[in-house]
């Protein structure tokens, strides 16, 4: 690996202008709106972009190349899904989500939205729902954190536990610093970057080999059936569950709470479609490319390579000079960071909006609230680092899972809630509950069916539970309806959303 001062050099030049972008944003925070939801005021390039940056993470310039490094086309199936889940994330749950959690006691976060949604008694719904998102996202955030210290190590040599500690600071501070609005404007920045070494790279790299016929040549002297996209490498055709499986993956977007957060925050309803069509758009080439990262690198190095996962790091290193090559493998950090930094903030919007109000009494100083909030991310964070300097390999191991249950937990609730005017609290406790137990317990088991990505079963009981706890329970009184009804008839206006 290129490990001269030029690549050292540029990884802390962009660490230094995310800490930078931090202060700025510092300087607009004054209350827990705009540390949490950035007072609401997101364009559509910024709401589209930081969603994006926010949901690949690290996985989508080493997860994604290694699956199709070793499984060829066929790894296009999970692409596909998440294309999909992109679109219509945006299509159906952004629009509703938006006027709704305003209209709903402009509730900041998903557990506040849903009790304000259905006028709940107590803080039971609230309470759930945000040890939920607590439980998730703890190793989801140390997850990344164990990736962006497996970069430093693998690029600098530096040793792991100092690799994960760099990382984690680097985030923790502008994070800390400027809250929602920090980690928007650098997932912004990340996400361009994102496209740019995805972009670039196999293009680069085809040239190099002479172009697409030639790549195409190699890939079927080395294994032809790296090109079919309805076989494995073994020439097997793909059973219907994996290829379900695959496409699965999309269903997780309705349940994620730090890209939710994205549509509470934008600027108005009227932003969406636009948001929309640069985030489709977005997602379509960075997952395009990924996937044709991961077929060339195969061409170019003949499959030697021991962990696919490396590809992107290896391919950069022999095919660009170090200034080049250190922006690059800088975007592999700006992945790591622009998920790692949202998942730390809605950790700590849970904890502080949704756990500690519920018991303290800090509601009439905002100042307060900003300052609980950024000692929520110091808490949060350390407690990842301790995940994180563990056993990396189990953290690592729950990323898929923590997908599945947050899909599974909060998307049927979520869907039901905003389009379903009978939905009830008892209904939607049961939902959750019935989603997260079954991803967790689904996950243990294996052989037959239990080989289908639990996210399906997940998202199925979900829906079942919600249903029937709402059709069990009392209808929702008049006010609840009628809020229903003044959401229903904001969006009409709005023909594209129809």
């Amino acid at each position: 690996m290129n490990t001269g001062p030029i690549v050292a050099l540029t990884f802390f030049a962009y660490l230094l202008v995310m800490l930078l972008v931090g202060w700025i944003a510092y300087r607009r925070t004054t209350n827990l709106s705009d540390y949490i939801l950035g007072g609401r005021g997101l364009g559509p390039l910024t709401s589209a972009l930081s969603a994006g940056a926010s949901d690949m993470s690290g996985w989508l310039l080493m997860g994604l190349p290694g699956a199709a490094f070793a499984g060829g086309l066929g790894a296009a199936w999970i692409a596909i899904g998440l294309l999909i889940g992109t679109w219509m994330n945006w299509r159906f749950m952004a629009p509703r989500l938006r006027v709704y959690s305003y209209r709903a006691g402009d509730a900041l976060t998903l557990p506040e939205f849903l009790e304000h949604r259905f006028r709940t008694k107590g803080h039971l719904l609230r309470l759930i729902s945000a040890a939920f998102i607590l439980l998730f996202f703890l190793f989801y955030t140390a997850s990344g954190l164990v990736a962006g210290g497996k970069l430093f190590e693998t690029v600098f040599g530096v040793p792991y536990a100092w690799a994960v500690s760099i990382g984690a600071l680097a985030v923790i501070s502008y994070t800390l610093l400027g809250g929602f609005l920090a980690v928007c404007w650098t997932d912004t920045i990340q996400g361009l970057m994102m496209a740019a070494a995805l972009a670039v790279l196999p293009v680069v790299a085809i040239g190099e080999m002479g172009g697409v016929a030639p790549v195409a040549d190699r890939l079927r002297d080395l294994n032809p059936n790296l090109l079919r996209l309805w076989h494995d490498p073994e020439g097997l055709l793909l059973q219907p569950l994996a290829v379900i499986s695959a496409l699965a993956w999309g269903l997780g977007y309705f349940g994620q709470p730090h890209i939710l957060a994205r549509f509470a925050a934008v600027r108005g309803v009227d932003s969406i479609p636009t948001a929309r069509r640069i985030a489709v758009g977005w997602t379509a080439l960075t997952l395009a490319c990924a996937v044709g990262i991961g077929l060339v690198g195969a061409a170019y190095f003949a499959g030697e390579v021991a962990d696919g996962e490396r590809v992107f790091m290896l391919m950069v290193d022999a095919l660009f000079h170090p200034v080049v090559a250190g922006i690059l493998l800088a975007a592999i950090l700006a992945a790591v960071m622009s998920t790692a930094d949202s998942q730390l903030l809605v950790c700590s919007a849970a904890l502080t909006e949704d756990i500690a109000t519920c018991f303290l009494k800090t509601s009439e100083d905002p100042k307060k609230l900003v300052r609980l909030g950024r000692g929520a991310v110091v808490l949060i964070a350390l407690a990842a680092l301790g995940i994180a300097l563990g056993e990396s390999k189990t953290v690592l191991g729950l990323v898929s899972h923590a997908w599945a249950g947050f899909g599974a937990t909060f998307g049927p609730v979520l869907l039901l809630s905003l389009y379903w005017r009978r939905s009830t609290a008892t209904g939607a406790v049961a939902g959750m509950i019935a989603g997260g137990l079954t991803t967790a317990l689904w996950a243990r088991l294996d052989g037959g069916v239990f080989d289908l990505y639990e996210i399906v079963p997940g998202c199925l009981l979900a829906t079942l539970a919600m249903i029937a706890g709402s059709l069990f329970s009392p209808e929702p009184s008049s006010d609840i309806q009628a809020e229903f009804t003044t959401v229903v008839n904001e969006l009409k206006p709005h023909s594209i959303l129809k």
